[in-house]
């Protein structure tokens, strides 16, 4: 495991996390739900992408399954189980699901913590990696257009957050045909393949990805892998140095579902170890650490083609909106409706 080193704005930020409200475990699934969401006119060329990105699903599940916990009524004995489902987002964008988010209260954990999740179609969409203009790291190639490009708004579903700057942890970046940073063997890697498909896997090659290899970033080892918590996530130093030193801080994750479907989480007060406990959760085989520390979580969602109207769905006081429409600090995330598989992200 590599010595993380502390960056004045990745590892140290000065920003407070804000005070959490105590929320009762018997009401959880009537306050946390995500609501119903209006439909939302669009354009021809939208709609033509539309009718493309259905195509692509096939017979795949309409959703994933629910959130189910077990919880005792306070004051009693009487335990049941609440199930929190997931509420579709992009309703401008298909006859299917591409996006769906969720809110809910991690099992095992304190009454107000609030993880905030989002589930994402791989077969409908192209998964984006752009580099920010100080993430992830110096080099001498070029950084492309720091932020969501201009060819890419009419496609635009979401954004958020990637992973440590590479001067906190070496870890392999590739995108846009540049290998900016070479791939370490045994890191966590997020894959975007030729084939339309995108996995989370410990990398296991070489320091180049690979002819089928359109985008690759790496950040840590494996957080979950065969639906578990990682032996490594019980040492909480080993996972990015934090605010103030604290153990449980915000921290975001990545996963695959057992359909090859992404999970993005966010969560504040997390360890690592509660943090993989929360990808488990949310039905994922395999996760890895994104960013951590109140600064940098971040998941932005769009009411329709052209970045119509962004909503941050990570309540993140440090961030807003609009973040990755102009030029970004760090490198970032962005998901597009796909033309077809191995459709080349926009740049």
């Amino acid at each position: 495991m590599n010595k993380l080193t502390p960056h004045p704005q990745s590892s140290m930020s000065s920003h407070r996390r804000g005070n959490r409200g105590r929320i009762a475990a018997v009401a959880l699934s009537a306050v946390l739900g995500t609501g119903a969401l209006g439909i939302f006119s669009v354009s021809s060329d939208a709609t033509s992408l539309t009718s493309k990105s259905a195509s692509l699903v096939g017979h795949a599940i309409s959703v994933p399954s629910p959130v189910c916990q077990r919880l005792t009524a306070p004051g009693t004995k009487r335990v049941s189980t609440v199930c929190q489902k997931w509420s579709v987002r992009d309703t401008w964008a298909g006859h299917v699901p591409v996006i769906a988010l969720m809110n809910f209260h991690p099992q095992g954990q304190p009454s107000g913590v609030v993880a905030y999740a989002s589930w994402i179609r791989t077969a409908a969409t192209v998964l984006g990696l752009y580099l920010g203009y100080e993430g992830p790291g110096v080099t001498s190639y070029s950084r492309g257009p720091e932020a969501v490009p201009s060819a890419g708004l009419p496609r635009l579903l979401a954004t958020f957050n990637s992973g440590f700057y590479e001067s906190d942890g070496p870890a392999g970046f590739y995108t846009n045909h540049t290998l900016y940073f070479p791939m370490v063997k045994g890191l966590a890697t997020v894959v975007r393949y030729t084939n339309g498909t995108v996995g989370i896997t410990q990398w296991a090659g070489g320091p180049n990805p690979g002819p089928t290899v359109l985008m690759a970033r790496q950040n840590l080892p494996l957080l979950v892998n065969n639906s578990m918590p990682t032996p490594g996530v019980t040492n909480n130093f080993a996972w990015g140095l934090t605010l103030h030193g604290a153990p449980a801080v915000w921290r975001s994750a990545l996963g695959v579902d057992k359909n090859g479907n992404l999970i993005y989480a966010a969560a504040p007060a997390q360890t690592a170890a509660s943090m993989a406990s929360v990808m488990v959760q949310l039905h994922c085989v395999r996760a890895m650490e994104l960013d951590i520390n109140p600064e940098w979580p971040i998941f932005v969602t769009y009411a329709g083609p052209g970045a119509q109207s962004p909503t941050l769905d990570v309540p993140n006081p440090n961030q807003i909106p609009g973040r990755f429409l102009y030029t970004s600090t760090k490198d970032f995330f962005a998901v597009f409706l796909s033309r077809g598989p191995g459709d080349p992200q926009p740049w």
